[in-house]
């Protein structure tokens, strides 16, 4: 959502880098190991911007953003040192699919469909898929976590 807004208003200059961290977990499950990627922090989203007015209007007034971290109502700037720790910087987004691959969406209203990889925006952290739906191909635009290489 604050991607868009961003993109939308020009103000990639002053809200930098929206991150949601992930890591790749292996789980066992009917005797098949299976690579899902997990949020690090559930519920939270890093957001790289230079605090102004503007930047912050948007932020605080996107769909689903109900608090900050910090004292009061404005969040607290996180220091390299702090992000460093946190180890962010190793949560470089993984993407194990390509165009052409087939892939099962995991999550969200189309959880289960099969479909084809038809493009990639690493920057957008985006995939669109085509999906067979009431008997026709339809483009879906879908989160990485989203979906699962078959």
């Amino acid at each position: 959502n604050i991607e868009k807004v961003v993109e939308n208003r020009k103000m990639q200059d002053l809200i930098l880098d929206v991150v949601v961290p992930l890591e790749e977990q292996i789980e066992i499950k009917d005797g098949k190991k299976k690579a899902t990627l997990k949020k690090v922090f559930p519920g939270y989203v890093l957001v790289k911007m230079v605090m102004s007015d503007d930047s912050w209007y948007i932020v605080r007034n996107t769909r689903g953003v109900t608090g900050f971290v910090g004292p009061g109502s404005k969040p607290v700037p996180l220091s390299d040192e702090e992000v460093r720790m946190m180890g962010v910087e190793q949560f470089e987004t993984v993407v194990d699919y390509e165009i052409g691959d087939s892939v099962r969406v995991i999550d969200g209203p189309l959880e289960n469909f099969i479909g084809t990889v038809e493009e990639i925006s690493i920057d957008k952290k985006k995939v669109r898929v085509m999906v067979s739906m009431f008997g026709r191909e339809t483009p879906v635009e879908l989160d990485f976590i989203q979906i699962q290489k078959l």
